[in-house]
């Protein structure tokens, strides 16, 4: 599972903040890395310089193998909450979207029909 951490210019770009950001999603994530190829990470401060609450948004975009991505979003004051908010949902996000794969290959695979006997 590859990890790719983008920042607008409102977030200051330090390599050491997508190193942290990066780690923090691994970790959360990390349970779905057989299902999901790429994880994007997109950090933004929505009012800039004016400041306000919960003005960092995190999005976080997964790939997953034989599906659509997925792609959720968190909102808070600063960007490791907002990160921890994102890959919270995410997890979710993932869980019911793998779910919902494997629901769909049991149905798929029980509904073999056997020839009807001809009379």
């Amino acid at each position: 599972m590859h990890i790719e951490v983008n920042t607008t210019h409102q977030i200051t770009s330090q390599e050491s903040l997508k190193a942290e950001v990066a780690d923090m999603v691994e970790r959360s994530l990390s349970r779905f890395s057989d299902h999901v190829t790429t994880i994007e990470v997109h950090l933004d401060d929505e009012n800039g310089a004016k400041g306000g609450q919960d003005d960092i948004r995190c999005t976080i975009e997964a790939r997953l193998v034989g599906q659509q991505p997925v792609a959720v979003t968190g909102h808070a004051a600063n960007v490791v909450q907002a990160t921890n908010g994102a890959s919270g949902k995410m997890a979710r996000a993932l869980d019911t979207a793998i779910g919902r794969q494997f629901s769909r290959q049991r149905a798929t695979v029980g509904t073999g029909h056997l020839p009807t006997p001809e009379v």
